[in-house]
């Protein structure tokens, strides 16, 4: 416990005498400090006792005196004692009055009583709290040191934490999910904290927030600390701790201990992960080159289960600058969904690519799918506030159709299919059942498709435009009858002989046969690419 005046005037050795502000003993008392200036307040922090013979003022005015004691009330001053039997026998009204009137307790220090034994207590007394502090630092660290190695684990050194500050705590991992809290009634508080927490964890590590009462998640007066986790400059997860008070000595030993300890048991799981995933790299490459039997034996347990069940493929590509860090947002995303679920999943980061394996109809598909849509609600909101500019740049997804083993490299394709569609469309996910089962028009919407299609109809549309005949109209009617004159020329309203004219310029002009099925193919995708789907 801190000292306190009160704790001075009940020390027997020090026979102080209480004069004013009786009701403000419990105040506490930071240092005793001895001045006789007349003015002291430039020399004072705040939380001090000021001992006083009155050898530079005058104790005895009043108005004096009114100004000294505000002056010390202002600076922060707790009490002042005043030493009797040197410059004045008793202690002079005028500055007993001036006490009274603003509340700072005055003391009556007998000249028997040396200042240096009032300055010898209260320095033993904050000697006494600082080792009772680290005192009880130490021990919570033990504490929660041994419920870190618990099988609990984390849930359980939150829950000696949060006992330890007589507050509440919460975990959130790398995509800023609570993943533990302690008590259990603090997780519908942590939650309400996202926009906190992903501000922090949008700074390098290590990096630390205190949020007030009228935080999102503050319930009660709590004031709320943020603390990241994570050795790197990357944060691995997000410590929260809710208190009613500042964090005490003892406190902010017990939670440096849970950062600590937090940290090295995230790092020591993502080290585990790292070589995790050099073995998932291993049995992707061999699903990939064919050998499904190879990989399962490589799999073992670890990823096993994955391949006894349909899972689907998924290719995510960043663009060539990715500041948002969407690509490891999602990786993050897959890999928290999986764990959650109790699902294997596979995340095999290659260059400026991630690709995923995951169960069909699981949770870890069911999360990148989720983020993927809210980045694209994202960037379409930001192309609307640039009046309908080009989306952002950001990440891209492209997801197979469900598949096995044995088919696994053409699933990878069918997500690198529908990936190249989604950079086209500037999507930030396509499955691959839209390309397959959707029409192949959109996909004529690339630039250089079109510039195809313009060079190729050029000499046509130069030719219209010196009035000489229609010649782009009746070939795209002659194209949609497949070559059927009558039916051709009927829609046009002109003669079948007309029509038969007009399909031998064309002939003529591009130097082209329409008798071959590919040309025939060639103008009819021009045609669309220049006029779009109809």
């Amino acid at each position: 416990m801190p000292l306190t005046l009160a704790s001075l005037v009940n020390h027997s050795a020090l026979r102080l005498t209480v004069l004013a502000g009786a009701d403000r003993l419990d105040t506490p008392v930071r240092w005793a400090h001895v001045s006789e200036l007349a003015d002291p307040v430039p020399w004072m922090d705040g939380g001090e006792l000021l001992l006083i013979t009155a050898m530079k003022i005058d104790a005895a005015d009043r108005e004096e005196m009114r100004s000294y004691v505000r002056r010390l009330v202002r600076a922060g001053v707790v009490g002042l004692g005043f030493a009797v039997g040197v410059n004045y026998d008793e202690v002079p009204g005028a500055l007993v009055e001036a006490a009274a009137e603003d509340g700072l307790p005055l003391l009556e220090v007998p000249r028997r009583t040396p200042f240096l034994a009032i300055t010898k207590a209260v320095s033993a007394a904050a000697a006494a709290d600082q080792y009772h502090a680290v005192t009880a630092g130490f021990e919570a660290q033990r504490e929660l040191t041994r419920a870190a190695l618990a099988p609990e684990g984390p849930a359980a050194l939150l829950a000696r934490l949060a006992a330890h500050l007589g507050g509440w705590a919460a975990l959130y991992d790398a995509s800023g999910a609570v993943v533990a809290a302690a008590p259990g009634w603090a997780a519908r508080r942590a939650a309400r904290l996202g926009a906190d927490v992903k501000r922090l964890r949008e700074r390098p590590a290590p990096a630390s927030a205190v949020l007030g009462p009228d935080a999102a998640g503050a319930e009660g007066g709590d004031r709320i600390e943020l603390q990241s986790l994570g050795s790197g400059r990357r944060t691995r997860g997000v410590l929260a701790v809710g208190t009613d008070a500042p964090l005490g000595t003892a406190g902010r030993y017990a939670v440096n201990s849970a950062v600590a300890l937090l940290t090295l048991t995230t790092e020591r799981s993502r080290a585990l992960q790292d070589a995790e995933a050099r073995l998932g790299a291993a049995v992707l490459r061999m699903l990939l080159a064919d050998e499904p039997g190879h990989a399962r034996a490589v799999a073992g347990e670890l990823y096993g289960a994955l391949l006894d069940e349909p899972f689907r493929m998924l290719v995510a590509e960043a663009a060539d600058t990715d500041p948002e860090g969407e690509l490891g947002v999602l990786a993050d995303t897959a890999e928290t969904a999986a764990s959650r679920a109790a699902e294997p999943v596979l995340v095999v980061p290659e260059g400026e690519r991630v690709v995923v394996l995951a169960r069909d109809g699981g949770a870890a598909v069911a999360a990148c799918i989720a983020y993927a849509r809210t980045v694209e609600a994202r960037r379409g909101a930001a192309g609307a506030e640039r009046e309908g500019g080009p989306a952002a740049p950001g990440v891209a997804v492209g997801l197979s159709a469900p598949t096995r083993p044995a088919a696994a490299g053409a699933a990878f394709h069918q997500a690198e299919q529908a990936l190249s569609v989604a950079r086209r469309r500037g999507r930030a996910l396509v499955e691959h059942e839209e390309v397959a089962t959707g029409s192949v028009m959109p996909l004529l919407a690339d630039d250089a498709v079109r510039a195809f299609a313009d060079g190729l109809l050029r000499a046509l549309h130069e030719h219209d435009a010196t009035g000489r005949g229609d010649l782009v109209a009746s070939l795209r009617a002659w194209l949609a009858r497949h070559g059927q004159w009558d039916a051709a020329a009927a829609d046009l309203g002109v003669h079948r002989h007309t029509l038969r004219y007009r399909m031998r310029r064309v002939e003529e002009i591009l130097g082209r046969s329409l008798d071959d099925p590919d040309v025939r193919m060639e103008l009819w995708l021009a045609l669309k690419a220049t006029t779009g789907p109809s």
